[in-house]
């Protein structure tokens, strides 16, 4: 059925471009002030012109930049799945074009300052990420261009191949995407530029096959979406008690089938009707702890949520438990408590790097159980020490503050009015769950478990920082008893390093600064000891020489040689010499090294590398180098004297 608008209207397009165009009188939206400010920029950046046969390239970098930059202004970055591979692939696009245009150097990054400048007082987003934005975009045509040459390479090899009435084998399109990095879009954008179709019924067989052989190769095992009745809702008690009683309404196996009774040593799911137990959800992780009744005793290993029912997955312990059975459920105290913690420091956390930060910060992900906290959020470059160390401060500032935590059910719309921090992608209903700490200091939508005020916390540690993919930034820290073991573990290290120096904490750094700078001495002391030692070994092994059809050559085997010393050793000898060939060997900890070396006048007849190799296969090993000069390793001491001992029958034949 329709039902007629309150008024009725005509859809035409007319978006505020085109409205643009219009009034400024001019044939299309690239030429109005919205883009062609962006369009001069791109011609700039690329020092080319803006005629007609350029033109296209700088349209396209131009909208392709606004699109990308205001994506990644949303908390988009660019991955291999997902809305992040919709901007992958449209930054790819426009970074073809500023390839065609000829530019070496990446591109994309340098306009964005026009972009802002143009749109940021519209959107100041854009200024506010403006520097994720440029690291975003710099990062990635960084990385694409380290392989569009040679991409672009196999495809015109590969359109030239053709016969005509062909089109571009889907095979090709897969290796572009696999190897190369190639969208398949772009890949179809470049054939029809050669007024040619590409085989997408190919390229999709090549992509199955793919998926295909990452099924079998991985271990991991989901349990199946379970087939619940419709009308079944968890009662979670979780936020006010770790204790209640529930009724057993369903139990199921991993595999979907239905049960009576839980079977004796197989892992099932039970559903209750009420529950203290949290399941998984917003990063922080499901209960554990039993179900117990009169007859039996069920331990719980994870919980899970499906749809509005709370699934608890474990195994009997002892005695029988059928559906329809009452159970007092015990959530493992310990453990929650600590996740509790560790939450809501992960809520310190993100307002504590959105102020250090910038407002660019976004939540990209998290994990929040018994033992730590793990945060990942957009940012474009790793944390110097000052920043986490501001960060730790502000939110142990908090923690000291002991503000209580206000967690309250309002409309959505009321809990955006009052500036809640959203998950980027998540699906809210019409009512929200907002946590807030420290007054203003962090307000999120948030269904997770916390504590009841700030200074609960105890004690925020940061443990490490490091990047998980470009522009995501990882952080993990501690909170309560496990900052409190982290301190205990480093002040344990400390007076230990402090007693083996025989010093005191306070001195330590002062003695190790010291040590350290003895040590540089030492080395630079022995690095002379060692050159002098190839100098004076240069000139008692120059004697050992013997003549082979009247060419020099020296075999020996030396104790106490590093590879650097031996390739010092050898161009020694190769000086005292003059001309000829040296094959030196040392053995050191299991390790044969090897090394040739041969004056350039002798290189037509004998390789370094050959020989050498000659050498190394004899001892199981092999190595490389220049016609002059070769390196090789091996393992097989016993072998070393025979293979030494043929490196002159070998000689002979070529000499």
């Amino acid at each position: 059925s329709k039902t007629d608008l309150p008024n009725q209207s005509i859809d035409t397009g007319m978006g505020l471009e085109r409205i643009s165009s219009l009034l400024q009188g001019t044939n299309n939206v690239f030429e109005t002030d919205l883009m062609k400010a962006l369009v001069d920029a791109s011609a700039h950046v690329t020092s080319s012109g803006i005629e007609d046969d350029v033109i296209v390239h700088h349209r396209v970098i131009a909208d392709h930049l606004r699109s990308t930059s205001f994506l990644i202004a949303e908390g988009v970055l660019p991955s291999n799945e997902g809305r992040g591979y919709v901007l992958r692939r449209i930054m790819r696009r426009a970074m073809r074009h500023a390839h065609l245009l000829g530019a070496k150097d990446p591109v994309m990054h340098k306009l964005v300052p026009e972009l802002v400048k143009q749109m940021g007082a519209a959107y100041p987003e854009l200024g506010q990420g403006q520097r994720l934005i440029e690291e975003t975009l710099l990062n990635e045509e960084v990385r694409f261009k380290t392989t569009l040459d040679r991409g672009l390479k196999l495809l015109d090899d590969a359109l030239t191949d053709i016969p005509e009435g062909n089109d571009l084998p889907g095979e090709t399109a897969f290796k572009l995407y696999d190897t190369y990095g190639f969208p398949v879009d772009l890949t179809a954008d470049i054939a029809r530029e050669h007024e040619l179709s590409l085989d997408m019924p190919g390229f999709e067989r090549a992509m199955e096959v793919q998926r295909d052989q990452a099924r079998a190769a991985s271990s991991f095992s989901a349990v199946e979406k379970l087939d619940l009745d419709p009308s079944w809702k968890t009662n979670f008690t979780g936020y006010d008690r770790l204790q209640d009683e529930g009724r057993v309404e369903a139990i199921y196996s991993l595999s979907n089938e239905k049960l009576e009774s839980v079977p004796a040593d197989t892992e099932v799911l039970l559903v209750l009707d009420t529950t203290p137990f949290y399941a998984e959800s917003g990063g922080q992780v499901g209960d554990q702890g039993v179900l117990e009744s009169e007859a039996a005793r069920f331990a719980v290993t994870d919980t899970q949520k499906q749809g509005n029912v709370y699934l608890h997955r474990g195994k009997l312990e002892s005695g029988q438990l059928s559906v329809g059975d009452q159970v007092r459920a015990l959530v493992a105290g310990n453990d929650r408590a600590a996740i509790t913690l560790n939450h809501s420091a992960t809520h310190l956390m993100n307002s504590a790097l959105r102020s250090v930060l910038g407002n660019h910060v976004l939540q990209k992900g998290s994990l929040v159980d018994a033992g730590r906290l793990r945060f990942d959020f957009s940012h474009p470059s790793p944390l110097s020490r000052e920043e986490l160390r501001a960060i730790e401060e502000l939110v142990n500032n908090q923690v000291l503050g002991n503000s209580s935590v206000s967690k309250e059910v309002m409309p959505i719309e009321d809990a955006r009015k009052k500036g809640a921090l959203a998950l980027f992608g998540e699906k809210y209903g019409d009512e929200v769950r907002v946590v807030s700490m420290g007054g203003d200091f962090s307000i999120e939508f948030c269904g997770g478990c916390h504590v009841q005020r700030t200074g609960d916390i105890g004690l925020f540690k940061i443990i490490s920082e490091t990047g998980i993919s470009a522009g995501v930034r990882r952080i993990e820290a501690v909170t309560g008893r496990g900052a409190l073991a982290l301190i205990e573990r480093e002040e344990n290290t400390l007076r230990e390093a402090s007693a083996v120096l025989k010093t005191n904490p306070d001195e330590l750094l002062g003695k190790v600064e010291a040590l350290a700078k003895q040590n540089r001495e030492l080395e630079r002391q022995l690095e002379q000891l060692k050159a002098r030692m190839a100098s004076s070994a240069g000139d008692d092994l120059s004697n050992q020489a013997i003549e082979i059809n009247g060419k020099k050559v020296l075999i020996a085997s030396l104790e106490g040689f590093n590879p650097k010393t031996l390739r010092d050793t050898v161009d020694q000898l190769k000086n005292k010499l003059g001309s000829g060939v040296v094959v030196l060997a040392n053995s050191s900890e299991g390790k044969i090294n090897l090394i040739a070396g041969v004056s350039k006048d002798l290189t037509a007849s004998v390789k370094a590398g050959d020989l050498v190799n000659m050498v190394a296969l004899q001892v199981g090993g092999k190595g490389g180098g220049r016609p002059d000069m070769a390196m090789a390793g091996g393992s097989d001491l016993e072998a070393l004297p025979a293979a030494l001992a043929s490196v002159q029958p070998w000689l002979e034949e070529r000499l």
